[in-house]
This record gives C-alpha cells, sequence and structure tokens, in this order.
C-alpha cells in the first residue's frame, strides 16, 4: 500500500457529498465501503479521529491504538482499552502518535479535520468512497480534494465507487 510509512484518511460520502445520515456515516455507508474501511485500518500503526467522530461512530472496538482529540474532558469511548483522550490540534496529535506508535496514522475523523489537512498538503493517501446514498448532511467537497493529489485511481463494486487517491512517491 502506497504511503503506509504516511499520513493516510479514509472518508464516505453519499452521492451528494453527505458525509453522516441521521447523525452518523452508517446511512452513507455500503457494505461494500464497510468491509473496505475495515480491512484497510488494522495496517496502521494508529487511528486517529476528532471527538465528534468518537461520539457518533462505533469506536468501542479497534484493531490499533485509537487517538481521540478532543477539547472536552470526557472520555466517549471508555470501554475501548486502545483509546486514548488528547486535548491537541490534529497536528500536534499526528506529531505525538508518531513518536508514541509509529508513522503508519490513519486518520478517520470529519469534514473540519480531513479539510485542515488536505488544506496543508498533510494526507499522503485519500481513500474515498462514495456511495449512492443521498438526502445527508456535513457535505464534503470530495471533488475538490481529490484534485488535491498526484494520482486517483477508482474501482466501482454494485454502485460503490473506491477512490484512492495519493502523491506519487519521489522516483516513480
Amino acid at each position: 500500500m502506497m504511503g503506509l510509512m504516511g499520513i493516510s484518511a479514509s472518508l464516505v460520502v453519499g452521492a451528494d457529498g453527505s458525509t453522516t445520515h441521521a447523525k452518523g456515516s452508517a446511512g452513507v455507508s455500503s457494505a461494500h465501503d464497510r468491509a473496505d474501511f475495515l480491512a484497510r485500518r488494522q495496517g496502521f500503526d494508529c487511528i486517529i479521529i476528532g471527538g465528534t467522530t468518537a461520539r457518533s461512530e462505533p469506536y468501542s472496538k479497534t484493531p490499533v491504538p485509537l487517538v481521540i482529540i478532543s477539547r472536552q474532558s470526557s472520555h466517549p469511548v471508555p470501554e475501548n482499552p486502545h483509546a486514548h483522550l488528547w486535548n491537541l490540534s490534529i497536528t500536534d496529535a499526528i506529531t505525538a502518535a508518531r513518536k508514541g506508535f509509529g508513522e503508519s496514522i490513519h486518520i478517520e475523523a470529519g469534514v473540519s479535520i480531513l479539510n485542515e489537512l488536505l488544506s496543508t498538503n498533510a494526507i499522503d493517501d485519500f481513500y474515498l468512497t462514495m456511495t449512492p446514498a443521498v438526502g445527508g448532511s456535513n457535505i464534503f467537497d470530495w471533488k475538490s480534494a481529490l484534485e488535491g493529489f498526484e494520482f486517483c485511481a477508482m474501482r466501482e463494486i454494485d454502485g460503490t465507487k473506491f477512490y484512492h487517491a495519493s502523491k506519487l512517491e519521489s522516483g516513480n
């Protein structure tokens, strides 16, 4: 997998760019998206999410350490023994996670954190899944996000499109 030693991010969107439906991503996801996502995330040293994601998505079990960045002091997933609650910016959290867990970081955060990382060109690999779902909220400009990468491949399974955008490695 390209970028395995860098920063990767995953996001699922509906056909209209919505990232949530009924306060979670399940309403815009698909069975193929979920299977792909669960398989991919196991290859990382650490997963980073925001507090809102931690409170609205199922994070009680993760295959690797989970860092939740939040300004709130209450731990949103205390049942996960791998979860760490940090009151840090996304940039500082990535730096601390690299020191504490390893270089391979997977971002599973919402639109605001992803937009911040995309605006600073901090993501090496971006896995975007688009399902036929429409009518959700938290719209993400996925076309502009993908344009910020040098390489982008797409495959489709039963109406779910899987985009993998990456920076080209030097020498490739």
